[in-house]
């Protein structure tokens, strides 16, 4: 009992060694420095990849051009996959800036700031100064949260918003209790605003863990009458003034059509369907038409979504077993703690439920993951403002956990490092890698391909990643059992070259990034044929949109799929105002003998064989497994 009563009170008490103000612009000025090297430092390399990296942000490309920000369009075709909001973003960075891949990555950028200083703020309240900074810093210098934002997904935005959606509806419940009305009232407001930004960004699963938290969370607090007495009809008016006008326009603008039959769709369908039955309640079942991604599997999903928080996730038993020990003492029923406990631990739950019991990819989870980092900063600032049995779990993970895992680590990565061989001059990368394509429907499939010989070219990445690596693990034990007498800095030095060392592992990671950057995107390749293509020139591709999306956004110029008639157009190819984009094989040989200058981007050396039947074929360029194919000289 005593042990919690320090776990309560130290937590909650301000650190008297500055002013609250001085310590607040610390932090702060530590997250935004961290955003700046990690993210806003990283946003110009390397390009777009192919697949929704750039298919996302061509589609916010071509609304720009056509000035219609209602039905999104890709290649001329309607294209309902998602909500609009990302796509507004990535317009909203080219009309300021230009039409620049890192213009369009930069609202992103900007918004993953707004998460660590939202995490920060959520962190403040619910554990304190310290407990709200090592929260954000969990968040800035983790696996996942810096992996899903190397690509322009929205699932990191959900988390924004999330942990908005948490703090608000917090704020309005303290606000209510407390009688400060007019405070609650616009918490509220705020919240509810929130929730129709999420709801733009990744569809009703935006804003079904918020309100699945809010019912939860006062049903378990006891408190659904004060949640009752909240603005709550003014409140879904602004939702409703937020999210309803996109929604209504695209169904007017997009109604039901006939269907063909055979395809499995129904005999009218518009954008209603595809985009409301299909898009969510379908694919939660797992029957979307088509079936375009992966499913990775439970156990496979749990594990991942610990692992986007490595290394501070290290820290979470700690965490657990201080929420096992609040539980039981009823005596803090009332507590902060055991309310904060509560929060951290309904929002991951939740989050991990559901996609246990849905449709899966890597990355679903990364709305729960501030949750888990709120969780780590807070065992981390009780350990360090000296709870025994936080402090001495936090060492045993270290010694445990963290001290022999990086030290593995940094070995592999140094011997591989120093032993590789250094890639022959003017090597292409995809020569030594093996092709997995029954693995590319996941987000992460690519990395099945990497082969020990494909090593010399992460030479210098792999040899950074092994000293950091003996900063993660090694340097921070020391520190934690052997550094200044004083327990505080001691564990504030571990900690802090714990996420410097991990500004290094994730800056090594951006740079494996770039050199692997040809097997995963075209940006080279799109270059070099935007220089030369000319408007009545027809520009080809091998396969489906995704395998050479970066085409699109680079040449500005219009792309025919051969045997493409899949995924992600395939839908919008039934409008009738949809382009002639799709070709097979009959008609790319009548192409390819004509009088047009044809480019062709292909994966397949087999390919040349076959064209040379129909005109002359020669290779424009090549890189990454990939060529560009020309009919003419």
């Amino acid at each position: 009992m005593k042990g919690l009563m320090s776990f309560s009170s130290s937590l909650e008490t301000t650190d008297t060694a500055a002013p609250a103000r001085q310590l607040r612009r610390r932090s702060i000025a530590v997250l935004v420095a961290i955003w700046l090297v990690l993210h806003l430092g990283c946003l110009f390399t390397p390009g777009l990849l192919d697949d929704v990296d750039s298919v996302y942000i061509e589609v916010a490309r071509e609304m720009l051009q056509r000035h219609d920000y209602v039905t999104p369009v890709i290649d001329g075709i309607r294209f309902f996959d998602k909500p609009p909001l990302m796509y507004w973003m990535a317009a909203a960075g080219m009309k300021v800036f230009g039409p620049f891949d890192w213009a369009a990555r930069l609202p992103l950028s900007l918004a993953v700031l707004g998460l660590f200083l939202s995490v920060y703020a959520l962190g403040r309240k619910l554990f304190g100064e310290r407990g709200g900074f090592y929260a954000a810093l969990a968040m800035a210098t983790s696996l996942g949260p810096y992996l899903f934002t190397r690509f322009y997904i929205p699932d990191i935005l959900n988390a924004l918003w999330m942990t908005l959606g948490v703090h608000l509806f917090l704020i309005a419940l303290d606000r209510a209790r407390t009688g400060h009305t007019a405070a609650a009232r616009w918490a509220t407001w705020a919240f509810a605003a929130v929730m129709a930004l999420n709801l733009l960004t990744k569809g009703l699963i935006g804003i079904v863990f918020p309100i699945g938290f809010v019912v939860l969370y006062a049903l378990l607090t006891r408190q659904m009458r004060r949640t009752f007495s909240l603005p709550i009809l003014s409140a879904l008016a602004i939702f409703a003034a937020i999210a309803l006008p996109w929604h209504v326009l695209a169904a007017l603008r997009n109604p039901a059509i006939a269907m063909p039959a055979g395809t499995g769709l129904p005999a009218h369908a518009g954008w209603f369907w595809f985009y409301i039955i299909n898009e969510h309640f379908m694919r939660f079942r797992g029957l979307r038409i088509p079936h375009d991604y992966g499913q990775v599997p439970i156990p496979l999903f749990w594990l991942m979504f610990f692992l986007w928080l490595m290394p501070w996730v290290a820290f979470l038993p700690a965490a657990w077993t201080q929420y096992a020990r609040l539980w039981r003492d009823r005596a803090l029923d009332s507590s902060k703690r055991k309310q904060a406990a509560l929060t951290v631990l309904l929002w991951s739950g939740m989050v991990l439920g559901f996609f246990t019991l849905s449709s899966r990819q890597e990355y679903y989870s990364l709305p729960a993951l501030p949750a888990l980092a709120l969780m780590a900063g807070g065992v981390v600032a009780g350990a360090e403002h000296g709870d025994p049995h936080l402090r001495r779990n936090i060492l045993r993970a270290s010694t445990w956990f963290l001290l022999p895992l990086c030290t593995l680590i940094g070995i592999v990565c140094g011997v591989l490092g120093i032993i590789s061989p250094s890639a022959p001059e003017g090597a292409d990368i995809s020569q030594l890698l093996t092709s997995n394509p029954d693995q590319y429907n996941l987000a992460l499939g690519h990395l099945h391909d990497l082969t020990t010989r494909a090593m010399g070219f992460f030479r210098a990445p792999l040899l950074g990643m092994a000293v950091s690596m003996l900063g993660v693990g090694p340097i921070a034990w020391w520190l934690r059992w052997h550094g200044d007498r004083r327990i505080a800095n001691r564990d504030r030095a571990a900690n802090s070259v714990l996420a410097v060392s991990m500004c290094g592992v994730l800056l090594c990671v951006h740079t494996g990034l770039a050199r692997f950057y040809p097997i995963i995107g075209s940006k080279g390749l799109a270059t070099q044929l935007a220089a030369v293509v000319q408007p009545q020139d027809a520009v080809m591709l091998d396969g489906e949109l995704t395998s050479g999306s970066t085409l699109l956004f680079y040449t500005r110029h219009p792309l025919q799929l051969v045997n493409g008639r899949v995924n992600g157009p395939w839908f919008g190819s039934f409008w009738p105002d949809a382009p002639h984009i799709f070709e097979d094989e009959a008609s790319l040989h009548r192409a390819w003998a004509g009088s047009q200058r044809v480019y062709l981007l292909t994966y397949e050396k087999p390919r040349i064989a076959d064209l040379q039947k129909f005109a002359p074929v020669r290779i424009f360029a090549e890189s990454g497994g990939k060529m560009i194919l020309t009919n003419k000289p």
